[in-house]
């Protein structure tokens, strides 16, 4: 029988600390910090719910991140 396989560890980072920062300062801040998938999204973006570890989500309005969140 297969080994159920280990997810990535996700850096030991506070999501909320990106709010009010450029998005693309934001990006590379988050990527420096260890998030291997960084998405942004404008708000009210329709998206799938599933979680995907390693990935920090921005919603990003006028160019400033607005609300962030993992997975």
């Amino acid at each position: 029988m297969a080994s159920i396989p280990t997810p990535p560890a996700e850096p030991q980072d506070n999501p909320d600390g990106y709010v009010g920062l450029a998005a693309d300062r934001a990006e590379r801040l988050a990527r420096e910090r260890g998030w291997s998938t960084v998405r942004s999204l404008p708000p009210g973006a329709i998206i799938t719910m599933e979680y995907r570890a390693g990935r920090l989500n921005f919603e990003v309005d006028a160019g400033r991140v607005i609300r962030a969140w993992k997975g």
